[in-house]
C-alpha cells in the first residue's frame, strides 16, 4: 500500500476574476489612455473656471450649492449606475469582431432551423387538415 505522504501534494490555482484581471491590466498598461487625457485637460481647465465661484459660493451660502444641486438633479440610481459602468471590462476590437461573428452565425443557424420546423410543421397541417 502507498502511503499517502509519497505523493506529491497538487495545488490548486484558482482563476483571476474579471475584476483582478482588469485592475492588473490596468496596472500593467504603460501609456494613458485617451479618454484620461481628455478628462484631465477638461477637468484641469473647468477646475480654473468654477473653483473660484464655489469657493465663492462656499463663502456666501455656507454650504456646497453644486454638490446639493448635483444630487437632486442626478438621483443616486445614476450615480450608481455611472459609478458600475466604470468599473466594467469592454472587449477589445479583436475580441468584438470575433463575438459579433459567433452572433451572426448563431442567428443565422437558428433562423434556418426555425424555418426549417416552420416548413415541416405547414406541411404536415396542410396535409392533415386540407385532405
Amino acid at each position: 500500500m502507498v502511503e499517502d505522504s509519497d505523493k506529491p501534494k497538487r495545488r490548486v490555482h484558482n482563476p483571476d476574476t474579471f475584476r483582478e484581471r482588469a485592475l492588473k491590466a490596468a496596472e500593467s498598461s504603460a501609456q494613458p489612455q485617451k479618454t484620461r487625457r481628455l478628462r484631465h485637460f477638461l477637468g484641469s481647465t473647468l477646475d480654473i473656471i468654477f473653483r473660484p465661484v464655489g469657493r465663492g459660493l462656499t463663502k456666501v451660502f455656507g454650504w456646497k450649492p453644486f454638490r446639493v444641486i448635483g444630487k437632486v438633479l442626478f438621483p443616486a440610481y445614476f450615480r450608481n449606475s455611472w459609478r458600475e459602468l466604470k468599473l466594467v471590462t469592454w472587449p477589445n476590437w479583436k475580441q468584438s469582431r470575433q463575438l459579433t461573428f459567433a452572433v451572426l452565425v448563431f442567428a443565422v443557424i437558428f433562423g434556418a432551423a426555425i424555418a426549417a420546423v416552420d416548413f415541416g410543421l405547414d406541411k404536415l397541417f396542410r396535409n392533415i387538415l386540407l385532405k
